[in-house]
């Protein structure tokens, strides 16, 4: 039902969606004070329940698009969010836009449709399009549903705008990434325009009061470390993949995305072990001992072994003692057309999708 957030109520949205994030969407404390600026500054935002849409209303995100670790040296003016959201807009000859929402799960991203929110007084609406945070602009629910990306705003920090119409979602994200690119590796964007319809039949239902919940848990000094992190698998039905310390990540900034891998050797009961990450922005393989444990479209969440806090890519160091934890994704993405646009072939890697519950009843072999 309707409410308000306040600034407890983002704080704990910010890491909860950072830990959904799987390494991306960007960093939960840029994207914190980013919301928590706004809501100072404009009062607290109505969130409200996909259900609770009209179904001709009309909705539109806005969201960070390019490499999240740019954002610690390239921060928001500030101003991008609500411009690029108003542009889109004034194209489409809406009169009236009856809300906004996130196009995923991220410390950043699930905090700039706050800051449009409070800035022009609309509601958000507690839904996104992905569960989880992915690369591409055409890795959402909506792109599974034939919803179109485009017309699709985009916008940097230096003023420049502009309107994309693309003949489908793949055109969309090529030649907004090479626009990103340009702009330094990071812009602003505000793309599937939908309806309220379209939100109720596409979209991830109740993700931010999701992410609450589990940054609800994560924050909580009433419990001891190992109730917390019971409490946190039960919440999010995850299973414990590894316990290490960082020894290696290779990372570079490329085509706007931040690719790299990182390497962990293994801990207490993995003491003779060692686990890799793959990342593309987001992590999307990881292995122990050369044998995949977990994979993309699934959740692969990085935390601080004692704190539980999110680790996100950008945050990946030498000598960090992580926990690395696996959660099933929604079974939107585990469909023919959602493996096709977010499995593990995809983004290269020779791998057929199994899901997450069946490598753990094969004794975590996934080469079947």
């Amino acid at each position: 039902m309707m409410r308000y957030l306040d600034k407890e109520a983002i704080e704990n949205i910010a890491v909860g969606a950072a830990f959904l994030g799987t390494g991306g969407g960007g960093d939960p404390y840029i994207g914190k004070m980013m919301a928590l600026s706004a809501i100072q500054e404009h009062g607290p935002v109505k969130l409200i329940s996909p259900e609770e849409v009209n179904d001709n209303d009309f909705f539109m995100p806005s969201a960070m698009m390019g490499a999240p670790s740019v954002l610690i040296e390239k921060f928001p003016k500030g101003d991008e969010f609500v411009r690029v959201f108003e542009k889109l807009g004034r194209y489409l000859g809406v009169e009236e836009v009856a809300g906004t929402f996130p196009m995923e799960a991220g410390g950043v991203n699930s905090m700039i449709p706050i800051v449009v929110a409070a800035a022009l007084n609309i509601p958000l609406v507690d839904c996104d399009g992905m569960g989880r945070a992915f690369p591409e602009l055409q890795m959402t629910t909506f792109h599974l549903g034939g919803i179109s990306a485009a017309p699709m705003a985009i916008t940097d920090e230096k003023g420049n705008i502009g309107i994309m119409e693309t003949i489908d979602n793949k055109w969309t994200e090529r030649l907004a990434r090479v626009q990103t690119v340009e702009m330094g590796a990071s812009s602003l964007v505000s793309l599937y325009p939908s309806t309220g319809k379209q939100l109720k039949q596409h979209g991830i239902h109740h993700i931010m009061t999701f992410s609450e919940e589990i940054g609800q848990v994560i924050r909580s000094n009433e419990q001891d470390e190992a109730t917390k992190f019971a409490q946190l698998l039960e919440l999010t039905n995850g299973i414990e993949l590894f316990q290490g310390k960082i020894t290696d990540v290779i990372r570079r900034v490329q085509g706007g995305f931040n690719f790299g891998e990182a390497t962990i050797e293994g801990l207490n009961q993995q003491a003779d072990s060692q686990m890799k990450v793959c990342f593309q922005n987001e992590n999307l393989i990881a292995e122990k001992d050369g044998v995949p444990m977990a994979m993309t479209p699934d959740l692969i969440c990085m935390v601080d072994l004692e704190t539980l806090m999110p680790v996100t890519t950008e945050a990946l160091k030498y000598g960090k003692r992580v926990r690395v934890l696996a959660l099933p994704c929604d079974e939107k993405w585990r469909t023919d057309k959602g493996i096709e646009t977010v499995g593990p072939n995809y983004f290269g890697y020779d791998l057929e999708y199994v899901p997450l519950e069946e490598i753990a009843k094969q004794g975590g072999n996934a080469r079947v």
